[in-house]
């Protein structure tokens, strides 16, 4: 790397040994001391040439933590020059990047997120803020580090970055937002920001509960969302941070937002009157239309329950109330409707299946909504996407929209056939190889949308579900949960007395469709059409997944957040040094992500050019 002249002048001063014109790299402790020297391009210098050594260095990082750098480092973060508070903050973004939990836990200890708090708050520079974000991105990734970010970088994170850069407008005085146009800036700091937060909202209830009561938080992710899905620009980091932490988000909301209890429902949210359908919201044309036509339904049924009657609000929604609201529903249909990024198809899916989860009033209207955007046969379609875990989203998704009497009904006539081609067997897979965890999801939403409809039944069986299931249970190698999974369903389609005839002439036998469950946890005995009353998510910390019993999958099943099933690491920073010594400075992203109800944990990158990991 060229190096300037003037650029290193106190470097050279002090470590020129011999003739003029060498210069000697000086050792890591002599670097770490320059940091307290008394003149400041010293420091700026170490400080620099720190980000340059550490830079995918993990040896080097634990060196400086040894001889005690880290201290150093963050108190020039108070320092009063600006070129300083580049130098360090761009080393510890470096340092807080890796698999060595210790060196965020060093900053953490030392008071590293205060001390970027107080930097963020004073600087209105815009790479010294992107490297600040960074930073924090990284720290977040650590159990440990979340909650000390929760409770001394939020709501600076929400003022200085998320909520002036978004492009949203606080209304005035209490009236409408301001119709000028707004859009948003400072992209990779809101990038950054966002998936700080999306990392630590899945740490835990109170920390959920303080994001979404931070002024303007919420209502700056949903105007960033939905302004990008207006500039069909939906596949970025920073859609996909959003849309992770607004799932996260929704995890728990109605037991966790104030005043949930007025929205809790007794009755079983199956039953009930359905809304008269007012006329033709469902056309008969081809495709997607063809769920809601009269060649979809029962004779006798006239089409109700294709609407729901929900109340007007006399007042705009606003904070955490956006996240529940049944207009939210547009937005996640029209990200899986135009995004190709698996988490973000993954994490719209989760806020539906959050939604949906619980007995309550806008759980209710949400599984309605879905219905209404043609929403059913878009997630059913996603079931045939190459990544497991889009699949087990979608199937997660579907499996509490079934809860709805009219969605079970309409999933049961035209969904079986892409659930089942999820199943094991069969030449349909192209080469696909699903997780225990998604055909366990998938044979769980199989048994919620068969229920006791004769109709669905049949419907598997010409979709050569049978077969599947069969081979599921006799095969050595499946799991006790899948052996579980396909027998409850099998018993299912059993039960349909005027099925077991045709079963018969098909060649199958009473004792295809029985299962030895003794080596388990039994059948489920929860009724269909109701919801497990589970706060955890579905793969919880350190639960062994072999030991998650099959009725623990639904339908209260939530999306989880970021989990560890995908270890949570973070990019680093740059190798760069200030500007005129090493060249240019890069960025460095951090990125952690969450899913049954979904709330999930994920990952850093560092610069723009840099891949994204998932170890």
């Amino acid at each position: 790397m060229t190096m300037e002249r003037g650029s290193m002048a106190s470097l050279d001063s002090t470590l020129r040994k011999g003739p003029p014109g060498t210069w000697r790299q000086p050792e890591l402790p002599e670097v770490i001391a320059m940091l307290n020297f008394r003149l400041d391009p010293v420091k700026i210098n170490a400080a620099a040439f720190l980000q340059h050594l550490t830079f995918k260095n993990d040896k080097v990082k634990s060196e400086v933590r040894r001889l005690k750098g880290i201290p150093s480092l963050v108190s020039l973060l108070d320092h009063p020059t600006k070129d300083v508070h580049h130098s360090a903050c761009g080393a510890l973004k470096n340092i807080s990047f890796g698999r060595d939990q210790e060196n965020k836990i060093a900053i953490k200890n030392c008071d590293g997120v205060p001390a970027l708090v107080r930097l963020l708050r004073k600087t209105h520079d815009q790479d010294l803020t992107d490297t600040i974000t960074g930073t924090l991105w990284n720290l977040s990734s650590h159990d440990s580090v979340k909650m000390e970010i929760v409770d001394h970088a939020l709501h600076a994170l929400a003022d200085e970055v998320v909520v002036p850069h978004s492009g949203w407008e606080r209304a005035s005085h209490g009236g409408e937002e301001s119709c000028k146009p707004r859009h948003l800036e400072w992209e990779t700091a809101l990038t950054n920001t966002a998936g700080c937060l999306r990392n630590v909202s899945s740490e835990r209830s109170e920390a959920r509960r303080k994001l979404r009561e931070c002024t303007g938080l919420v209502d700056s992710l949903m105007y960033v969302v939905q302004s990008q899905i207006n500039r069909k620009d939906v596949d970025n980091k920073l859609v996909e941070n959003c849309v992770c932490l607004l799932r996260n988000l929704s995890y728990h909301v109605h037991r966790e937002v104030p005043g949930c209890e007025r929205y809790a429902e007794t009755a079983p949210v199956n039953q009930g009157p359905v809304p008269a359908n007012k006329g033709g919201c469902f056309g008969s044309r081809k495709g997607k239309d063809e769920w809601f036509s009269k060649a979809g339904k029962k004779d006798g049924d006239d089409g109700s329950g294709d609407v729901v009657d929900i109340p007007k609000r006399t007042t705009p929604a606003k904070g955490y109330e956006l996240l529940y609201q049944p207009e939210v529903v547009r937005v996640y249909t029209s990200l899986l409707r135009e995004s190709k990024n698996p988490s973000v198809l993954e994490a719209a899916a989760g806020a539906i299946q959050n939604l949906c989860a619980g007995r309550w009033t806008y759980g209710r209207y949400i599984r309605a909504t879905v219905r209404l955007e043609k929403g059913l046969p878009m997630i059913a379609e996603l079931l045939a996407h190459g990544n497991d875990r889009v699949v087990r989203a979608m199937s997660g998704a579907l499996r509490n929209l079934s809860i709805d009497n009219r969605n079970c009904q309409l999933l049961g006539l035209h969904a079986v056939p892409h659930l089942v081609a999820n199943l094991p067997g069969g030449q349909s897979q192209s080469g696909r190889t699903l997780s225990e965890e998604t055909v366990v999801s998938v044979l769980s939403t199989l048994t919620e949308v068969l229920g006791n409809s004769v109709d669905a039944a049949k419907t598997l069986r010409t979709s050569q579900g049978i077969e599947r299931l069969v081979l599921i249970n006799k095969d050595g190698k499946r799991s006790e949960r899948e052996v579980r999974g396909a027998g409850q369903v099998l018993q299912l389609v059993w039960a349909h007395k005027e099925l077991r005839k045709p079963l018969e002439k098909d060649g199958w036998k009473k004792t295809d469709f029985m299962v030895n469950l003794s080596a388990t946890n039994g059948p489920s005995t929860r009724a269909n059409g109701t919801y497990e009353d589970s706060t955890m998510p579905l793969l919880d910390r350190g639960e062994k997944r072999d030991m998650i019993p099959l009725n623990d999958l639904g339908p209260e099943a939530y999306s989880t957040l970021d989990q560890r099933e995908r270890r949570h690491t973070l990019d680093e920073t740059t190798d760069t040094l200030p500007r005129g010594v090493y060249g240019g400075r890069k960025g460095s992203l951090p990125l952690l992500d969450s899913y049954d109800e979904k709330l999930i944990v994920c990952i850093t990158q560092t610069g723009p050019s840099l891949p994204y990991h998932c170890y």
